[in-house]
């Protein structure tokens, strides 16, 4: 496994872009790449500098076209499986675990373990030459990093039934016409669109920000009751927060001075 990083990161105005940063191997993950980015993320999470992520990949052609396969072909059954158990159950959460929004800016290739790197994200803009497709099916295998449980809850059990099954590609009007993406936008103007999006979030309290996402990824995982009940408990956590009773103050101000 290489010390070399294998992606960029700069942190600016509240945002952290990352960027996979293997444009040789359309920004593949291999297994030195995922271990890198699961020490990251908890670190970006940790840091009071940061308030959103932006991740991206390297170069116009691919945001990240999933496993390398060229080192899982040097792999034998055994370590395939020993990884599977002990690296990519925490793989396929790493990036949804983070408390703070992540947005994915996407170009070119968005394929197999991308597209679920894109499925733990809470927004995406791809460029209108984007592709998208989960063919894990067709090498004799299924998407095992998160697409099986998170797609059906995006998109609906029989849209996902068809791309899981037919390993079949959409183009990006299609990705956001079915709910997978957010916006399309240029190809020259994803990252700016995704920097202005990070940005303007980033203005915001991040208390706000944390307890809105906790509760969204909450109805993913409860009943309607229970749901409303986390939203009551996320809200008045709000309320202790000095970011908020900041804004309140200014509120204040402004209606005496009215």
């Amino acid at each position: 496994m290489t010390d070399t990083p294998l992606y960029t990161l700069s942190i600016a105005e509240g945002v952290a872009l990352l960027t996979l940063d293997r444009p040789e191997a359309h920004n593949a993950l291999n297994r030195a790449l995922r271990m890198q980015l699961m020490e990251s993320f908890p670190r970006l999470d940790a840091d009071d500098a940061v308030k959103v992520i932006v991740i991206t990949g390297a170069g116009d052609k691919a945001f990240c076209t999933g496993a390398d396969l060229k080192e899982r072909s040097t792999q034998s059954t055994q370590e395939m499986i020993q990884e599977r158990h002990h690296v990519m159950a925490q793989w396929t959460n790493a990036l949804a675990s983070v408390s703070k929004p992540v947005i994915a800016a996407i170009k070119g290739y968005c394929m197999a373990g991308g597209f679920e790197l894109v499925l733990q994200s809470d927004i995406s803009i791809a460029s209108d030459n984007a592709v998208f497709a989960l063919p894990e099916v067709t090498h004799g295998f299924f998407p095992g990093g998160g697409a099986c449980q998170r797609l059906p809850r995006l998109v609906g059990y029989q849209m996902a039934r068809e791309l899981i099954l037919t390993g079949r590609r959409c183009d990006a009007q299609e990705a956001k016409a079915l709910g997978l993406i957010n916006r399309v936008v240029p190809l020259d103007q994803v990252l700016v669109e995704a920097m202005a999006m990070a940005r303007k979030m980033a203005s915001y309290p991040m208390t706000g920000l944390v307890q809105a996402k906790r509760a969204i990824n909450h109805a993913m995982e409860t009943g309607l009751t229970a749901g409303l009940r986390y939203d009551t408990e996320a809200w008045i956590g709000c309320m202790h927060s000095e970011e908020w009773r900041a804004k309140l103050e200014g509120f204040k101000n402004k209606e005496r001075k009215a």
